[in-house]
């Protein structure tokens, strides 16, 4: 039994370092998204945004198989968030502050959250099921079945997936105060942005029910490092090119 549980705990360990690996983009997605809000108000809209992602991810747990198949919520939120790092980028920075003022004074808030609830959907698909495709492997315990696995398999997905949430409130907190003390990083947190839209729209290509790309080819090794490459450069060239606020008055 000893050995049982030394593989379970082997196991959350990864899992909530692969929670960790996927906070960062998920959460810069999250602090862009709240970004136009007033200072008081950023903070809260992501706090109902991550209560928003854990309802979604533990909802998911009960109807990983349904879910599984609704490659379309995946679709929508790649799409969202390529057209919201391209649209920044084509009009401008000017332009986006002018929007963002226009957003701040009339219903900014609840729509915003809405939005936040958006990508959390979406990023919640592939979560869980990379957290059951890892969990479901793990011998049983026999304590039960709880939504649909062993009782041991459900709960350490439950705690690597509030990991994982945990790890986002705290990242996009974090990238709020770095875009308002680098506002020259604004363009970059876009780009960033479009590229993990990209990303989604990888993964809901290799879906099963679409077929454009191989099933494996998102979780592969030339993906995964073009991926992270691509993303790595962005940061790293945006972050020498912007300046801090004051900096180029």
């Amino acid at each position: 039994m000893e050995g049982i549980w030394l593989e379970y705990a082997w196991t959350l360990l990864i899992l909530i370092g692969l929670e960790g690996i996927l906070s960062a983009d998920n959460a810069l997605v999250l602090a862009v998204i709240a970004k136009h809000l007033p200072d008081d108000q950023k903070k809260k809209a992501i706090n109902y945004g991550i209560i928003m992602a854990f309802v979604f991810r533990f909802a998911a747990l009960f109807a990983i198989s349904f879910i599984a198949n609704v490659w379309q919520v995946q679709a929508i939120g790649a799409a969202y968030l390529i057209y919201l790092g391209v649209k920044h980028v084509i009009q401008g920075p000017e332009d986006h502050k002018e929007e963002e003022a226009a957003e701040a004074k009339g219903k900014g808030f609840w729509p915003t959250v809405a939005k936040i609830g958006l990508a959390d959907l979406a990023f919640a698909v592939d979560s869980i099921l990379a957290a059951v495709a890892l969990a479901i492997v793990l011998p049983e315990t026999g304590l039960g079945h709880f939504g649909g696995m062993d009782a041991g398999q459900f709960l350490i997905v439950v705690i690597a997936g509030i990991a994982g949430l945990i790890l986002i409130k705290f990242a996009a907190s974090w990238f709020v105060t770095l875009l308002d003390k680098r506002p020259g990083l604004e363009t970059t947190a876009y780009l960033i942005v479009a590229w993990v839209g990209v990303k989604l729209a990888v993964i809901t290509l290799s879906h099963d029910k679409v077929g454009v790309l191989p099933h494996d080819f998102p979780h592969g090794t030339l993906w995964t490092v073009t991926f992270w490459v691509v993303l790595l450069g962005i940061a790293v060239i945006g972050w020498f090119m912007s300046g801090k606020k004051g900096n180029k008055e």
